[in-house]
């Protein structure tokens, strides 16, 4: 499943790009986040890993981020595994004007299990909905320093 998510930010590009690279703020728009740990390479540049653990209700979920590419202020992509499912995601910010981006989100979920293939299958509209909200909940943050609700 490949789709796109896309939103304004009132924020300079530069802004944006600092905030979603500092690993730091992912506890201020990534609900559910509990801990992150850094694995390998060099912290913001491509090829570093790190560990990120969720709760979602009483679901647990850890996650394995990789930066696979970064054009400063331009792209900033990432691959996700987890125990069944991998995510490739491509990040785009184009510059509106000085003080206004667009990031737009390119997601493409590769289920490595059955049953999260038959989820994707029954389930597509959660994906999304997931991507767009921690979308939103980033412009919150960037634009008003705002913490997403625990």
């Amino acid at each position: 499943m490949k789709y796109t998510t896309q939103i304004i930010i009132n924020k300079s590009v530069e802004d944006c790009f600092a905030l979603l690279k500092n690993h730091d703020n992912m506890k201020y728009w990534q609900d559910g986040l509990l801990s992150y740990e850094h694995l390998s390479g060099e912290p913001g540049m491509v090829g570093e890993t790190i560990k990120i653990n969720y709760a979602f209700g009483k679901r647990l979920m850890s996650v394995k981020e990789i930066i696979t590419k970064i054009e400063e202020n331009c792209v900033l992509n990432f691959n996700f595994d987890t125990s069944n499912m991998h995510n490739i995601q491509e990040n785009y910010f184009e510059i509106i004007d000085k003080n206004t981006t667009k990031w737009s989100s390119i997601n493409q979920f590769v289920p490595t299990k059955f049953s999260s293939r038959l989820m994707m299958l029954l389930m597509p509209k959660a994906f999304k909905k997931q991507s767009k909200k921690y979308l939103i909940d980033f412009k919150a943050f960037a634009e008003k320093q705002t913490a997403t609700k625990k």
